[in-house]
């Protein structure tokens, strides 16, 4: 196979190097916004975590400004990651949207895929993002080759829109059959509707998602149009709130691809922008590991009501284009592969009907929350389990409202659990613990053993308010030999926001057999791809450090329907190529060769990514805080169990010295976290604070 080099841009408008202002990342969350503010200037690093605001998040991030005395006009950039559409979409708190589709296919978005809710049993129910009545069919219609069918009838569309418009709608999808193939109608239809249309917020389903599958299209397309005017509206509230405090620059918005974009163009493409804060938190992890040499890592982000999971190889996150965020709603447009299982600080334990233990998916959420909070829960939950244990910090009961103690906790689990089970509160406590990492492990499996993807051959990166409370125990369960614990794991989410990349994702379909496919064309659709791409980071007036562009293709074997993605050393491979690199691609995740089917080549993809300069990450812990020795980092002791009671020393993070090594069993507190080490864990701290830990097999 011939070399096919990555195209890389090192032109000199770039700037190459460290950053060399002021930069704020601002990630808004479901309960917390988290702020990191980097001053290149003077390596200074000043952190916020307030409330999040939820009916107008835009005063929350303005809150965390405050609270880090951070001056806005003095900012060279600031980074945002939010969660308005994510939420919009779940809640269905969506716009009014119409849809005008090709004659005789108003029901592809209820048709589906003739899956259900619910695998067994006739039950679950399912309401599509937009109505029938505000679903309206036009004459026209395209063949899969791209000839017109039937030409698109202008009187009949200008006749919908203007009904949807008199039924009050604020967002339209145009969506016409295999416009992927040929989009002129799509486009002649859009040129009527800003006549017509009395805003801009018109989504083509081609121009978001230029792919086979209809339903899919239409999906996101509807996805897209439904939450584009929320978009606009907080982006434009929030640029002008800043703009009143000074500042001039660009506001840029996370991606669910990990990358960025700039808020004057960001609603254009606004179902990019769901799941941005897992993504942020996932790139932070990328960026870390590969500063630490440990490129290669499994991603474990514990909240309070779920665990995210994610998978990196060579510091590349995984990108899926088939996500789909709850039953019947696939967003087919790239974001970082993220899992989500129903375990968090607040799950709660309960005894289900057979007499068994179950933990999660229900939460007890922030009100009333766990017990431990002091805020009128009674139920136990993973929080109480690890309070109970002595792995969280039981003065912090003395902080919180109420007049809840360690008593409390004890009681609730033994007579709720323990008595059941016929164990102690110590006991139940304990098989909470055991359960929940079972759970989350499972997780982690999902993006790795699933995939093909051996665990060992990672490290687990553990961040999130709880995730290093039990990422020591979730690797021993999995055979992963280190952990890696970012300086602020609480708030990477805000971190990634500071250190991803400019990225634009482009899909072309190609759909047909490999052997008929015409390969001067696949080239000429990658070096289309790549000129776009080239222009919308152009567009967007961020200093990068160079610009670096990967392709890909989406193959399968004739007569199968999952797609396998295959990485490309360039954008010019020969027929012969694609075939080699497909079939080691299907081995590698199946383990058994076909060489008797023909494959056939469907999408071809390019990722254009404009690397921002580096950040460095040591300034995350202020070296002036730290103790000469390790006994000096040490606050106390505690007696904590793990198979049985230890007295554990504790340390404060802040002060461990700048090449700490730490032996378990002990407990590491920080502002936004605590990490376990259980008896025979090891753990280093590198040059930027992180710290390395050495997992003691089972």
């Amino acid at each position: 196979m011939k070399d096919l080099d990555q195209t890389a841009d090192h032109s000199a408008e770039h700037s190459p190097g460290q950053i060399s202002g002021q930069i704020a990342g601002i990630d808004v969350g479901g309960t917390f916004t988290d702020l990191v503010f980097y001053d290149a200037t003077q390596a200074r690093v000043r952190l916020a975590k307030v409330p999040t605001t939820l009916d107008n998040q835009s005063r929350g991030v303005l809150d965390a400004l405050d609270a880090a005395e951070v001056d806005a006009a003095a900012l060279d950039l600031i980074v945002h990651g939010t969660t308005t559409t994510t939420n919009a979409v779940l809640e269905r708190r969506l716009c009014r949207t119409g849809l005008i589709t090709t004659m005789g296919f108003r029901d592809v978005l209820e048709l589906g895929r003739r899956t259900r809710p619910q695998a067994y049993g006739m039950k679950g129910q399912f309401r599509p993002l937009i109505p029938r009545d505000l679903r309206l069919e036009v004459p026209e219609r395209m063949l899969a080759s791209g000839a017109v069918h039937t030409a698109l009838d202008e009187v009949a569309l200008r006749q919908a829109l203007r009904a949807l418009v008199a039924q009050d709608c604020e967002s339209l999808v145009i969506h016409f059959l295999h416009a992927y193939a040929n989009p002129a109608h799509e486009l002649r239809a859009a040129e009527i509707a800003r006549e017509e249309w009395p805003n801009g917020n018109i989504t083509l389903g081609h121009a978001l998602l230029s792919e086979s599958r209809e339903y899919e299209r239409g999906v996101t397309a509807a996805v897209n149009a439904s939450v584009q005017p929320l978009l606009r509206r907080y982006v434009e509230r929030l640029a002008d709130r800043l703009a009143e405090r000074g500042y001039t620059r660009d506001l840029l918005v996370m991606t669910g691809n990990g990358g960025m974009v700039s808020a004057r163009i960001v609603a254009e493409e606004a179902a990019k922008t769901v799941m941005s804060g897992p993504a942020s938190g996932v790139m932070a992890a990328a960026y870390t590991g590969r500063r630490a040499g440990i490129p290669d890592l499994l991603t474990y982000d514990m909240g309070g009501t779920s665990t995210d999971v994610a998978m990196i190889r060579g510091a590349d996150p995984a990108v899926s284009h088939e996500i789909e965020i709850e039953y019947a709603m696939p967003i087919h447009v790239p974001m970082v592969d993220v899992r989500t299982v129903g375990a968090g600080g607040g799950s709660l334990a309960r005894i289900d009907a057979s007499g068994l233990l179950q933990v999660g998916p229900d939460s007890a959420g922030s009100v009333p929350g766990p017990i431990c909070y002091g805020k009128g829960g009674t139920e136990p939950t993973i929080s109480d389990a690890n309070m109970l244990l002595g792995r969280m910090n039981p003065a912090r009961l003395n902080t919180i409202q109420g007049d809840v103690t360690l008593a409390d906790i004890e009681a609730a689990f033994a007579q709720k659990l323990g008595a059941p089970l016929g164990l102690s509160a110590t006991g139940a406590a304990s098989a909470v613990l055991r359960i929940a990492t079972a759970k989350m492990a499972d997780a982690v499996r999902m993006v790795s053993i699933s995939l093909g993807e051996d665990p060992r051959d990672f490290a687990l990166f553990a961040f999130g308010g709880a995730g290093p409370l039990h990422a020591c125990d979730i690797a021993r369960e999995l055979g992963v030999p280190r952990v890696l614990v970012p300086a602020r794991p609480g708030i990477t989410n805000a971190l990634g926001c500071i250190v991803a990349d400019l990225r634009h994702d482009y899909v072309t379909t190609v759909n047909r057999p490999l052997a008929a496919c015409d390969m001067a064309e696949v080239h000429a659709q990658f070096a289309r791809q790549i000129e776009e791409g080239r222009a919308a980071i152009a567009r967007e007036r961020v200093k990068i450090a160079d610009l670096r562009v990967t392709h890909s293709v989406d193959m399968q074997f004739i007569g199968q329907t999952h797609l396998l993605r295959v990485a490309l050393p360039g954008p010019a491979p020969t027929r012969e190529d694609l075939a080699e690199l497909f079939e080691q691609a299907y081995f590698r995740r199946f383990q058994v060769a076909l060489p008797e089917i023909r494959p056939a080549l469907v999408n071809v993809n390019t990722s254009v990514i404009g690397r921002r300069p580096e950040v460095d990450l040591s300034a995350l812990i202020d070296a002036a805080g730290r103790r000469p020795t390790l006994a000096e980092a040490r606050t106390g002791s505690r007696a904590v169990f793990f198979d049985d009671w230890h007295d554990t020393p504790v340390y404060w993070r802040d002060h461990l010295p700048a090449s700490a090594t730490l032996a378990g069993p002990a407990i590491v507190e920080q502002m936004d976290c605590t990490l376990v080490l259980s008896p025979g864990d090891t753990a280093t701290q590198d040059a930027d604070g992180n710290l390395i830990v050495t997992v003691r097999a089972l």
